[in-house]
């Protein structure tokens, strides 16, 4: 029947299975079935993929902005198709010396906002159809148009003559394969990205995960799972208002008049929990006195 929850588990998932892989093995111990992933990884990459199930896929639109935290290896001389290695190649370039004073100019130049161009094989849509599938078909597929992204910290350091580690904190949206091509152009050749593990996503570490195998491992036998985190601890940035039965059912019949004087002050959002600690609703304030509900969390669903 599937493990009863409502609730995210942080996953290392592996290299070469997609994030929908991910989604429906963990999907078919569960239940309800209602089950997602926060931030997709490419098949070939490793590292923290948040899975939401069962109320947790409400969260999120409220937790999907935080900035990732991502390291790997770029591969310099051959670029491919992918940016990454399961990918063909279509160009090789020497590669030149590099030098200390080279690499910190480099990183310098893509530390900050910069402009860059998404990958083709990539899941952005155009007329309704995700651009990776346009160009595994064969056809000639324009690259996206560029965009603005964040790289708050960049590190990087040659692990040898082609190739250079790398560890990377950016906004969302930013695609750390074309980090990677354009890395490799900015030092005179090609590149391509040879490993890719996710170490954050938002509020949620690595250190807090669990390999795939192990987590399913834990649902099939119904063991404890350490990385499991609940709704309520899921926002930990909000502040919280905990509002009593009376307050929840009137909350729950759709009478936003319960927050009247109560709303907590200094963020536009706020947790309201039940007085059991659970997770009723996440409201947003519209006055210094008044609020709105948001989206309502049923547990008994």
């Amino acid at each position: 029947m599937g493990l009863p929850m409502n609730a995210i588990l942080l996953v290392d998932k592996p290299a070469g299975i997609s994030s929908a892989e991910v989604v429906r093995r963990v999907k078919s111990r569960v239940k309800p079935a209602r089950v997602g992933h926060l931030g997709t990884l490419d098949p070939f990459a490793t590292g923290l993929l948040p899975i939401m199930i069962g109320e947790a896929t409400k969260l999120a639109p409220f937790i999907d902005g935080g900035d990732k935290e991502y390291a790997g290896l770029i591969r310099l001389g051959v670029e491919t198709d992918t940016l990454d290695r399961d990918g063909a190649e279509v160009r090789r370039a020497d590669v030149l010396a590099i030098s200390s004073e080279k690499l910190a100019r480099v990183t310098a130049q893509f530390t900050g906002v910069i402009e860059q161009v998404p990958p083709v094989y990539s899941a952005i849509k155009r007329a309704g159809v995700p651009l990776y599938r346009l160009a595994r078909r064969g056809d000639d597929v324009a690259p996206p148009e560029k965009r603005r992204v964040e790289i708050k910290r960049l590190d990087l350091i040659c692990e040898a003559a082609d190739a250079i580690r790398f560890v990377a904190t950016c906004s969302p949206g930013t695609y750390a394969r074309s980090l990677a091509r354009d890395i490799g152009i900015a030092l005179g050749t090609v590149a391509h990205l040879e490993q890719l593990g996710r170490t954050r996503n938002g509020a949620f570490s690595i250190a807090d995960a669990m390999p795939l195998a192990d987590v399913l491992e834990a649902l099939d036998s119904g063991a404890a799972l350490a990385c499991l985190i609940n709704l309520r601890d899921a926002l930990v940035s909000l502040p919280e208002l905990v509002v009593d039965i009376a307050a929840e059912k009137r909350l729950r019949n759709g009478d936003s008049r319960a927050f009247d004087s109560q709303v907590p002050q200094g963020s536009p959002l706020f947790k309201v929990i039940s007085e059991g600690g659970d997770l009723i609703a996440v409201a947003r304030t519209t006055s210094h006195v008044t609020a709105i509900v948001e989206r309502i969390f049923n547990f008994g669903a």
